[in-house]
């Protein structure tokens, strides 16, 4: 085992896989969900991780992290958010289109008829230097600041906010415990124990203690495949373009699966900052062929076709 690694039992609710794996209780969906919006929601049904949305076969693929519908047939996506990949805002008007299109039965013409819809993002950081904890943003007029009222709300939390006075002290207990989830940490309301209780069945859970292991020997195999193939095709075709090339291919793959950039950087062993550029060429060209991307990123002004 990597000494890198985390144990299932120092994940944090900020950890994709912990938090996939809690808010798949309704319950505990119900909570955190009824928490940061300050008032009881009840949801259908089970909530889904990593619901896969896509609006055809042909699409880029995105994973909402924790999605569900309540009663009144609202629809919320939750995410924790451990790194600032600098494209938040965007990633999510990003989820919040694809959402919106599947909000409609095909054929449908009532636009009224399309459900509400929320996307909240929690994260250990402050996205808009402001030192709120939370950030919730409602299309609005410029001129009038008339709200278009369109029921779709994007919220960001930060567990480092400094204005306690302006939220619940439930929420930012939570907040807190997003960020610091052991079980020294004492709740004071009911809906904070059961999410604790439950976040201690998890951690506790033999069955989900192996699919996390399995989950990080997979990613370590990815990690060691990508490296093999990179210096295979370097040898093959020449070391710089030969790895550039390898790159590309993979890089498009883990862009169709969604990985943001501090994921692909990180399964690929390399530095954010040395792939950045590359990156960007090959989400900007990712329907191009891998040749034709190489080309455009090799050209003076890498500018698209």
């Amino acid at each position: 085992m990597s000494k890198n690694k985390k144990s299932l039992q120092d994940l944090t609710l900020l950890d994709r896989f912990l938090f996939a794996e809690v808010m798949e209780d309704p319950k505990t969906f119900e909570n955190i969900l009824s928490i940061i919006l300050g008032e009881d929601i009840s949801i259908k049904g089970r909530p889904q991780s990593e619901h896969e949305n896509r609006t055809s076969p042909l699409k880029r693929q995105v994973r909402l992290d924790v999605w569900a519908e309540d009663e009144t047939d609202a629809v919320y996506n939750i995410e924790a958010q451990k790194e600032n990949t600098k494209n938040l805002p965007h990633r999510s008007r990003f989820y919040q289109a694809l959402i919106d299109s599947k909000l409609l039965d095909p054929g449908e013409v009532d636009f009224s008829n399309m459900k509400d819809c929320y996307s909240i993002i929690i994260a250990p950081f402050d996205l808009f230097g402001r030192g709120l904890y939370q950030y919730t943003f409602q299309m609005t007029c410029a001129e009038t600041g008339q709200p278009l009222e369109d029921g779709a709300t994007r919220i960001f939390l930060n567990t480092h906010g400094k204005n306690s006075e302006d939220i619940s002290p439930e929420l930012k207990e939570l907040l807190y415990y997003m960020e610091h989830t052991t079980e020294e940490i004492s709740c004071s309301t009911s809906r904070l124990q059961q999410i604790k209780n439950h976040v201690n069945i998890v951690k506790s859970s033999e069955e989900i203690g192996v699919k996390y292991m399995q989950e990080w020997e997979e990613k370590i195999l990815e990690k060691r495949k990508a490296r093999a193939e990179g210096l295979a095709e370097g040898r093959a075709e020449g070391r710089t373009e030969g790895q550039t090339i390898t790159l590309i291919q993979q890089m498009k793959k883990k862009i169709q699966k969604s990985k943001t950039l501090i994921q692909i950087a990180d399964e690929l062993e390399e530095e954010p900052d040395t792939i950045q550029s590359l990156y960007e060429c090959v989400s900007q060209n990712i329907n191009l062929a891998t040749e034709e991307i190489y080309k455009i990123y090799i050209s003076p002004d890498k500018t698209e076709d």
